[in-house]
């Protein structure tokens, strides 16, 4: 844990600016379902030897589970690692990671400790977990903020009479109206999948990832959009029936294609011949 504390510098201050987690336990351990059936058998061997027999979908939580451990890695170090930010017009291959550093940067950096022989079993451990999230995190389209809302945390919502924000709307409102399990959701969304787009969508780039959020973040705006500055607690935009119809394909399909481009990451990160420079 201490190796960790030192990968970057936070501010009390910037923890408060921190998003809330993305997609929730249940979008999280979707994701995690879906790559889990697509991975490779040395992928999964690979991870077996890691974590023994915690699955994919119980890691994908952990990093938003340990966010109350009063541990300085936790606290400050952490809290920078589930986001990033790009302005309106900035593409993700020209993104400026912040000293603190940011999703993409912790990614790199994970990438490398599993990458690492001389790295202990508890590092990976902590390096794969946060891996299995931060990919479905760069999934949800708020998670690439545009810089002035904190990744739609400040638009304050009136969601079927329960006043929250848009960015919670995206990590599980919708989510939550399914009133499925993972699992369940798992399979609803699986079998969906087609083989064609398991091939287009087995990519392994992030700044794909980020793109795509990014093209999707400046759409998902209720009404007026996030120039008028709407959405205050005295004045809550309410969204209904038809902003969850209009959007809930959209987080499935981003949850489906998040699950597919973890199994293609990891796949990537424990192929034979491959070092942490690659």
């Amino acid at each position: 844990m201490k190796k960790f504390a030192a990968i970057a510098l936070a501010t009390s201050a910037l923890c408060l600016a921190t998003p809330s987690q993305a997609w929730g336990p249940i979008g999280h351990r979707v994701t995690a379902e879906i790559a889990e059936h697509n991975i490779s058998g040395r992928t999964r061997a690979e991870i077996a030897e890691i974590l023994g027999q915690e699955g994919l979908p119980e890691a994908s939580t952990w990093p938003d589970e340990e966010r109350s451990n009063p541990d300085l890695f936790w606290q400050e170090t952490a809290s920078p690692f589930h986001y990033v930010t790009l302005p309106h017009g900035v593409a993700a291959e020209d993104l400026q990671h912040p000293p603190e550093g940011d999703a993409a940067t912790a990614l790199e950096q994970f990438t490398a400790v599993l990458r690492d022989d001389n790295a202990t079993r508890e590092d990976k451990a902590l390096a794969l977990r946060f891996i299995v999230h931060l990919v479905a995190d760069l999934h949800q389209p708020l998670h690439a903020g545009n810089g002035t809302d904190r990744g739609g945390n400040d638009v304050i919502v009136d969601w079927f009479d329960t006043q929250t924000n848009l960015h919670w709307v995206w990590d599980e409102g919708m989510i939550l109206r399914q009133q499925l399990s993972y699992s369940e959701y798992a399979a609803r969304i699986e079998p969906r999948i087609s083989p064609e787009e398991v091939i287009a969508w087995w990519d392994a780039d992030p700044a794909t990832w980020i793109t795509e959020s990014t093209e999707l973040r400046d759409r998902i705006y209720p009404a007026t959009g996030p120039e008028a500055g709407m959405g205050t607690q005295e004045s809550p935009v309410f969204i209904r029936y038809r902003y969850h119809w209009d959007w809930i394909a959209t987080v499935e399909h981003r949850m489906a294609q998040s699950g597919v481009r973890l199994a293609a990451y990891l796949d990537w990160v424990f192929a034979d011949g491959q070092s942490a420079e690659d």
